[in-house]
């Protein structure tokens, strides 16, 4: 049976996939529902903005009087910097000459670098989308913010108790992508993922005067997108390397049947395999267009200077299918047809399970089983004085539900096979890729001070606990923990109409040190697949700037 992807692309692709969505849900929660809650630090479950109380807390929807329409447009700007470099000592299986951090000529014959970089850097170019109706990526142009609109529909009927609503929003959406030359590539060259609530039928109760109760039905689209160059950095393929370059050498053009038995026929391969070398590239695409969800909340407001909401988000889950593609680089496919030119490569294929021939491209079917996780939101708003407001929120997300993320196939996959001999968890039809990440509390911090009864200014900061562990740190998406701090401006033009201006921005530093993190650069024999900077010091800078303007008015 001829290998319908080579075994590395393939678990390289599954552990993408789950990088990307694990690390894009923990950066973007939040940021792109209400630029009202951002500039309060998202500590709005007491204090709900308008018709976005859909998401923060239905019941703050009985706020609502008449008919009331809400427009808002997000400027998204982002700068991500990933820095690697080299720490004393640095070699894999003797290697140095790793093209990341060292400034020597490519096949200049030395192994061992002599002009090491300061640091070699990667940098975004510019935001990406995932779009599900063209299945491609949209890189948005260079130097532009992405605008992102937002909508939502609310009316109470006169007397009536009730009130209804609709809206149609972003928990969650960020992805980028950088230039073919990017030294950051291997982790990620595009990425997008997105949860975007399209319809959201919604209903509030007012009890009586200070208690109110609210439930909102999400219908969502769920997106994940990934193109990423591979290579593998491991001592394994520096020993494939020193036999191509040192033990091969002299039997290049003069080998006999000799070598070939004695050395398996790896001679005879016309383009040899490094641990720096690009070893191919993945393109995985995994979507749902209908992804339910429901919120619930409680309001209790017992007077003008006081109230306490409670809000829970149920989680999701979701079988996310698409397709990969691998394209292979010539040296595992050279490789593979050496082994298979020698009797005793032949033996040893057998006797491994490797396979006959590798296709230079192969694609195929997947899935994913994934659990979007639950959210729970606890807050108060307090006045201390008449015309300062201050909102503290107490947070939680499941995210212990992505302790591992299970991949199945559509029919039974040759590189399946391999993978059951060097990773648990996988069968000839499944992997399951094991994540271990935990379920932080977080806080949200507000204040808001009315300096006439049409003008408001606001101040928020929200300290981002990462669910990451510091061994599974990756710089796919740099973040560990976050600092986002929010500022803006409402203005009342009539009893009907208000406006509100937001400016907010999060940032996120990490250290990565060599040999710390199983998902980045930890070296040894047994993290063959895992880590395109093995041996490396990482850093990672995350900034994002978001400028908002919320329309709101009643009829």
């Amino acid at each position: 049976m001829k290998l319908r992807q080579g075994l590395k692309p393939l678990l390289w692709a599954m552990l993408g996939i789950a990088c990307s969505s694990t690390l894009h849900a923990e950066l973007a929660q939040n940021i792109s529902v209400d630029i009202r809650a951002l500039s309060l630090g998202n500590a709005v479950t007491a204090d709900p903005p308008g018709i976005s109380a859909v998401h923060f807390n239905p019941a703050g929807l009985t706020h609502i009087q008449g008919l009331q329409t809400d427009l808002q447009n997000l400027l998204v700007d982002f700068n991500i910097r990933r820095e690697f470099q080299a720490p004393p000592g640095f070699n894999v299986f003797g290697y140095s000459d790793d093209p990341v951090v060292c400034n020597d000529p490519a096949d200049d014959g030395e192994k061992i670098c002599r002009n090491f970089k300061d640091y070699g850097v990667s940098k975004v170019a510019s935001p990406s989308l995932y779009v599900p109706v063209l299945k491609r990526f949209v890189n948005w142009p260079r130097g532009l913010p992405l605008a992102a609109p937002l909508a939502g529909v609310a009316y109470k009927p006169p007397g009536s108790k009730f009130t209804y609503a609709t809206a149609a929003y972003a928990p969650l959406v960020a992805g980028f992508n950088q230039d073919d030359d990017d030294p950051g590539n291997f982790m990620g060259q595009q990425v997008a993922m997105e949860r975007i609530t399209y319809l959201a039928p919604s209903a509030a109760y007012q009890i009586s005067d200070n208690l109110s109760v609210g439930a909102s039905f999400g219908m969502s689209y769920m997106g994940i997108g990934l193109s990423t160059d591979l290579r593998f950095p491991n001592e394994l393929i520096g020993v494939l390397r020193l036999m191509d370059e040192d033990i091969c050498a002299p039997f290049k053009e003069n080998g006999s049947l000799v070598t070939d038995l004695l050395l398996f026929g790896i001679c005879n391969a016309k383009e040899g395999v490094g641990p720096f070398k690009k070893f191919g590239r993945l393109e995985v695409a995994l979507e749902q267009s209908l992804s339910p969800t429901y919120n619930l909340g409680i309001l209790w407001e017992p007077n003008n200077d006081f109230a306490f909401g409670m809000v829970y988000q149920s989680n999701a889950n979701m079988k996310l299918k698409g397709r990969y593609k691998v394209i292979n680089a010539a040296g595992g496919p050279a490789l593979i047809d050496a082994l298979n030119s020698s009797v005793t490569g032949q033996i040893l294929v057998a006797l491994l399970g490797f396979p006959s021939y590798m296709p230079p491209e192969e694609s195929g079917l997947v899935s994913l089983n994934l659990e979007y996780p639950a959210h729970f939101q606890a807050g108060i708003k307090y006045k201390i004085v008449p015309d300062v407001q201050l909102n503290l929120d107490v947070g939680w997300t499941d995210f212990t539900a992505w302790g591992s993320f299970p991949f199945k196939f559509d029919r039974e996959v040759s590189a399946l096979r391999i993978a059951k001999l060097l990773t648990n968890g996988a069968t000839s039809t499944s992997l399951d890729f094991p994540l271990k990440f935990r379920s932080p509390w977080n806080f949200g911090f507000g204040m808001e001070y009315s300096m006439t009864d049409r003008l408001k200014f606001r101040l928020g900061y929200e300290p981002r606990k990462s669910a990451i562990p510091d061994y599974r740190r990756n710089p796919m998406v740099p973040i560990n923990n976050a600092q986002m701090f929010g500022t803006g401006i409402g203005y009342r033009f009539d009893q009907d109409t208000e406006i509100d201006l937001t400016a907010m921005h999060l940032r996120s530093k990490d250290s990565i040190p060599a040999n710390t993190s199983s998902l980045a650069n930890q070296t040894g024999v047994n993290n063959l697949l895992l880590n395109p900077y093995a041996g490396l010091d990482i850093k990672t800078s995350t900034k994002i700037t978001i400028l908002g303007i919320a329309y709101r008015t009643r009829w």
